[in-house]
């Protein structure tokens, strides 16, 4: 009985010796198997429970009398836990020599982000149906890139084809059009190019280059990120079909006040007159103002208002006519967005007026003599809204009116619900009819059919 005792004893000691010894190499086996700690504390806790009941055994041989066999099975317990912690010590020879591997940013990281998007259009005149009923109107080439962690650049090569526009004052609307920088060439021409510090300190962001002004939100959007298929009435009577775009310097501030009640930025621009459309041939500088509110007014609304003020001179290409010019701006845009389902369910309203100060003497007909106008300012509201119906489907529809600068009697208003479908993040088809109401003269329709794609990176960027 005593000898079976002691077989069982000692087999059960240097069982647990053989366990403490596989310990550290089932631990790491697990490691390598990325097993998870909570296993590896369970099989620890099972081990030192067996411990445990053999250190009972040994105590229990030792009261018995068995006192040669209990020291045995102590010794070779013993020599079990010291070439366990043998195996566990860091061996004592050097490391091996690693390579060192630099920081550096690879050739590939080196490349910019290149991007491209298209605009087509399908239209339909009803009171020409036999005019081009088809159009690439514009693809896009974006180059992007962030230089280092405090400032980036951007690239934007534009090819606009002219048609399916709103004309909403005859072809004088679109006299001057262009702008210095030959916007509206043949080929690609440069719409946007401006490199950017975005990390300065005290809330500071510094802008050089030919860049969209911030005359309030939408004039910072591209033509393809509208919620419509052109800008509104009044920006097209007063500045023209694109964005008011010019070379200069941009600096914007985001005020130390607000915190989570608000955020607020000022932005102040100098820029080189080149928008002919607002300055003609002017070579001075014009200077544009914006300040901005954010409020966040639950988790799914939010309530944005921007104010914006455009001063320049105006020049005619002969230089007998000069005037100082101030363009005013206010712009306010609600959104309803609900966490949970904002890819599903949401609302946008914009709306904004413009005035334009400063306007051009009314000449009947060329080298007519100037007649001053019943009044030196121009006004134009506009409204849009959207709605979503689905992740895929939005509604949606404006009102805008606007008054002519050229001779300020003369108004316009437009009215275009519009129908989109995304079928992707990339791909944008949307329905829009275009109505146009013109002083004393009968309604304008037209229906458009709208594909907007993109390649790369950065779709339909808005700001």
């Amino acid at each position: 009985m005593a000898t079976t005792a002691r077989h069982l004893s000692r087999s059960l000691v240097l069982g647990a010796a053989a366990m403490l010894l596989a310990l550290p190499i089932h631990a790491a086996a697990q490691e390598r198997r990325t097993e998870t700690t909570d296993s590896l504390r369970a099989e620890l806790a099972r081990l030192t429970a067996l411990v445990d009941s053999l250190r009972q055994e040994v105590a229990r041989l030792q009261r018995a009398g068995e006192e040669e066999q209990a020291e045995d099975a102590l010794a070779q317990l013993r020599a079990a836990a010291q070439a366990a912690a043998a195996a566990g010590r860091p061996s004592a020879e050097p490391p091996e020599e690693q390579e060192f591997v630099g920081r550096q940013r690879s050739l590939q990281a080196l490349n910019p982000e290149i991007s491209l998007t298209g605009d087509v259009f399908g239209s339909l005149d009803p009171d020409d149906p036999g005019a081009d009923a088809f159009l690439a109107r514009e693809f896009e080439v974006s180059i992007q890139s962030n230089l280092d962690p405090f400032s980036r650049a951007k690239v934007f090569l534009s090819r606009h084809a002219e048609g399916s526009e709103i004309v909403p004052f005859g072809d004088h609307a679109h006299e001057g059009e262009g702008d210095g920088d030959g916007h509206h060439g043949g080929g690609f021409a440069v719409e946007e190019g401006y490199v950017e510090w975005v990390s300065l300190p005290g809330g500071l962001g510094v802008k050089l280059g030919r860049f969209f002004q911030q005359f309030g939100q939408l004039n910072r959007w591209h033509s393809h990120a509208l919620g419509f298929q052109s800008r509104s009435l009044p920006h097209i009577a007063l500045i023209g079909e694109e964005s008011l775009a010019q070379a200069g310097a941009s600096v914007r501030w985001l005020l130390p006040v607000g915190g989570r009640a608000g955020a607020y930025t000022a932005t102040l621009e100098a820029t080189r007159s080149s928008q002919e459309h607002l300055f003609g041939h002017s070579s001075e500088l014009s200077w544009l103002s914006n300040l901005n509110a954010f409020w966040q007014l639950s988790e799914a609304t939010d309530l944005d208002l921007s104010l914006s003020w455009v001063n320049g001179g105006y020049t005619d290409e002969a230089g007998t006519v000069s005037v100082d010019r101030n363009l005013f701006g206010a712009e306010m845009s609600f959104t309803w967005s609900p966490p949970a389902a904002s890819r599903y369910r949401g609302f946008n309203l914009r709306a904004g007026a413009m005035v334009l100060d400063g306007l051009l003497p009314h000449v009947e007909e060329p080298g007519g003599v100037p007649q001053p106008q019943p009044s030196d300012r121009a006004m134009g509201f506009w409204s849009a809204a959207e709605l979503r119906l689905s992740q895929s489907w939005l509604v949606g529809g404006r009102l805008d009116w606007t008054e002519n600068p050229e001779e300020v009697e003369e108004t316009a208003w437009l009215f275009s619900p519009t129908l989109a479908w995304w079928q992707s993040e990339y791909v944008r088809i949307r329905a829009e009819y275009d109505l146009l109401g013109l002083h004393e003269l009968d309604n304008e329709g037209r229906l458009h059919i709208q594909v907007t794609f993109s390649m790369g990176p950065h779709k339909h960027e808005i700001y």
